[in-house]
């Protein structure tokens, strides 16, 4: 398969994140899936040129757990639209004493350690054993840190992202665990990164850290996460106002291929 020029991203927004467009969205598109409905309306707009359509991950006004997300519906209706590419903001937990709330972090590698999600598009038919040797898209990651210096809010790139099943946080001995291994850990990552493999489409996670996890002593509280997700909001909405309009373009990058050698 030969790469083709992107004319449409996607946004999953996380926690905290709505109202990307200017003046409010163009349309808003309500998609059917096999897989069943997304998590709610997505909105399509425009930035900077670019087509971008918007989906709020826990459904508007923020009804949906984690772990009730239908990812694999979320994921096949943007691409229904047209999404050429996915990009998502995700809030996260610092297990790392250089990576305080209101940092950004780029994850290049993540740990699963969800339990009962649908976790990929086959599930009989045709088997397809995709890589996720390097999870994300190097085209996307590269782009998101020139945006990231260029508006002043710099990520942290190279992390590892553990993510687990939620809603619950950690106990004390799990994050202490957590910590010989990763740099942050969220909810929401797994199985977004692989179903966007299995459909040879261009990811990038921009994860906001909102608190320290258990292991820095003092238990993670829901309104001290949400509070800090809400100062973080306009920082992020700024970054995406300005990496958005440079997706365009034929995209330097493998993931269009991620099925060429995985079937078997």
């Amino acid at each position: 398969m030969t790469a083709r020029a992107r004319r449409t991203v996607a946004v999953i927004g996380g926690s905290g994140m709505s109202q990307i467009f200017e003046g409010g969205p163009r349309a808003v598109h309500r998609v059917g899936t096999p897989w069943g409905a997304p998590s709610g309306p997505i909105e399509e707009g425009e930035v900077g040129g670019i087509r971008v359509l918007f989906l709020p991950r826990h459904g508007p006004g923020h009804t949906i757990p984690p772990h009730r997300v239908n990812y694999r519906a979320n994921v096949d209706a943007l691409l229904a639209l047209g999404a050429d590419a996915i990009v998502t903001v995700s809030s996260v937990g610092s297990l790392r004493e250089n990576l305080p709330p209101g940092t950004f972090v780029l994850p290049s590698q993540f740990l699963d350690f969800t339990k009962g999600r649908p976790t990929t598009f086959y599930d009989g038919g045709r088997v397809f054993h995709v890589s996720l040797a390097d999870p994300f898209c190097p085209d996307l990651a590269r782009r998101a840190g020139a945006a990231g210096r260029a508006v002043g809010s710099p990520f942290t790139e190279g992390a590892t992202y553990v993510c687990v099943e939620g809603p619950r946080f950690s106990t004390r001995a799990e994050s202490a665990l957590f910590r010989q291994w990763a740099d942050v850990i969220g909810m929401t990552l797994v199985p977004e990164v692989t179903l966007a493999r299995e459909r040879a489409t261009c990811y990038a996670c921009l994860a906001m850290v909102t608190d320290f996890d258990v292991w820095a002593e003092r238990p993670v509280e829901a309104k001290e996460i949400v509070e800090t997700m809400h100062r973080n909001a306009d920082r992020m909405r700024a970054l995406l106002a300005h990496l958005l309009p440079t997706l365009g373009g034929v995209p330097d990058c493998g993931c269009h291929a991620a099925l060429d050698a995985a079937g078997v």
